[in-house]
């Protein structure tokens, strides 16, 4: 009798492992599945304003990327980018993980020059007023 209930309790605590095994695989595939998306421009289809976006690329290089492309065609490769008057190696550079040919455009902010998202500048702290001087009366 004691054996038969030492199986059955090993069998239901293996059974429990397995199933919590499973449990541990199926959620770490759940958030390999929300992990955000690498967030890119799409210089092929972009407008300027999505363009500028970019880190590092204002209102005028986003324009002259679109007069770009529009003269000269679609990018081939995101290396094309350098043919763009301003845009240079190092700040392709700076550009290249945030950039494709082909694919959505997913950057749905600006980002800084680090990369980061850019957020407002923090407003000016108010200077603390003077410490009011006592006068003594004599």
């Amino acid at each position: 009798m004691f054996a038969r209930n030492a199986a059955r309790t090993f069998a239901l605590a293996l059974g429990l492992v397995a199933l919590l095994a499973t449990a541990a695989s199926a959620s770490a595939a759940d958030t390999a599945a929300a992990a955000p998306a690498k967030k890119t421009v799409n210089v092929n289809q972009a407008s300027a304003d999505e363009l500028a976006r970019l880190p590092r690329v204002g209102p005028s290089l986003a324009g002259k990327i679109v007069t770009h492309r529009e003269k000269n065609g679609p990018f081939k490769r995101t290396e094309d980018l350098m043919e763009v008057k301003g845009i240079g190696e190092k700040m392709f550079a700076s550009l290249k993980p945030y950039v494709s040919v082909s694919g959505p455009t997913t950057l749905t902010e600006k980002l800084s020059a680090k990369g980061a998202t850019a957020k407002a500048a923090p407003k000016a702290k108010a200077k603390p007023a003077a410490p009011a001087t006592e006068k003594t009366v004599k």
